[in-house]
């Protein structure tokens, strides 16, 4: 989705030191780095930041080390990040739940998603979905939406917390579909996914890595995908937009940050293998798609911050209408 600029971002890199600019972060990294993951284990940005982990570490030639802290649709976790040391050993999976949806549900949140934040580039895109169990009484998103109908109040659904982009992702649904259900929220898509296969939920919404594996063993269906054209691993579930909600769109971008203030060269030389990684290892790259997500790529590290405003300008009106 970008033509690569990658040849001058190492470009960059190179130059800074061959002038000594930088000196001091000339050997980065020495030790460790912390990434820090707002979500609980089995979530998307847990299983793609795990993925990512190992050749960046290989590359980097320091261990990632992966902190779970998730709690309050990914925020605890992200203002974390957010206050810790600009010196690169501290990054954050960021995304536009936590980034750009998460400010517009929650105005008093502790964190500016435009000012305290060094973004690094962007790793990954996936859809939302919405899931069942494999024995759901549901085989179909217009039935699911009819049983809403005749019993309002009564269905609940999970989703990876109060403000996370996937209770978003179902505030919009309920609104095309015009229905009333109960909204109950987890700690990340894994546990939302838990739930579900025990029997706490009667759907899920979730982004689709979160619960392709549930999907892909038998034991979830999905009733409807978020993206406007039918997703490649399961080409035979609808769009929520064929099945009636026109203009449903709801995915996901995936993207490393750091706090606010981190070293140009640290930025550019974490760039540079990070894309180089999402672009060209073919290893990572299929091991993204098999679990539900697209590997994508942003032009240079400061376009990811467009992408927060962007995200945040076509969310905000829909979290105006839906969400009290």
């Amino acid at each position: 989705m970008r033509l690569s600029r990658l040849a001058s971002g190492l470009a960059a890199v190179a130059v800074a030191g061959a002038l000594g600019i930088g000196s001091a972060n000339a050997d980065y990294p020495t030790q460790s780095i912390t990434l820090v993951v707002p979500f609980g284990a089995g979530g998307t940005n847990d299983i793609i930041g795990r993925i990512l982990a190992e050749p960046l570490g290989e590359r980097l030639g320091q261990s990632i080390v992966i902190d779970n802290r998730p709690g309050a649709g990914g925020r605890v976790g992200t203002l974390h990040a957010s206050q810790q040391a600009p010196d690169g050993y501290t990054l954050t999976m960021s995304s536009s739940g936590t980034n750009a949806i998460g400010k517009l549900v929650h105005p008093d949140i502790d964190y500016e998603p435009l000012e305290d934040f060094t973004y690094i580039g962007l790793i990954a895109e996936t859809p939302y979905v919405l899931a069942v169990r494999d024995d759901s009484e549901f085989e179909s998103l217009d039935q699911l939406i009819e049983t809403a109908e005749e019993r309002p109040g009564e269905l609940n659904f999970g989703t990876a917390g109060v403000g996370s982009a996937t209770h978003l992702a179902a505030e919009l649904f309920l609104d095309l579909a015009e229905v009333d259900m109960v909204h109950i929220p987890y700690d990340g898509s894994g546990p939302a996914s838990a739930a579900l296969l025990g029997g706490e939920v009667d759907f899920i919404f979730s982004s689709f890595p979160g619960v392709i594996s549930h999907v892909q063993s038998g034991e979830a269906r999905l009733l409807g995908v978020g993206t406007l054209e039918r997703v490649p691993q399961v080409p035979d579930v609808p769009t929520m937009d064929e099945q009636g909600l026109e203009g449903y769109e709801a995915t996901l971008w995936i993207s490393i940050a750091g706090p606010a203030g981190i070293p140009d060269e640290i930025v550019e030389k974490l760039y540079a293998e990070i894309t180089d990684i999402v672009e060209n290892d073919e290893d990572t790259r299929n091991r993204f798609v098999e679990n539900g997500a697209a590997p994508l790529t942003s032009e240079r590290p400061e376009d990811v911050i467009d992408l927060v405003q962007q995200t945040m300008d076509r969310w905000g009106p829909i979290v105006e209408r839906t969400v009290d």
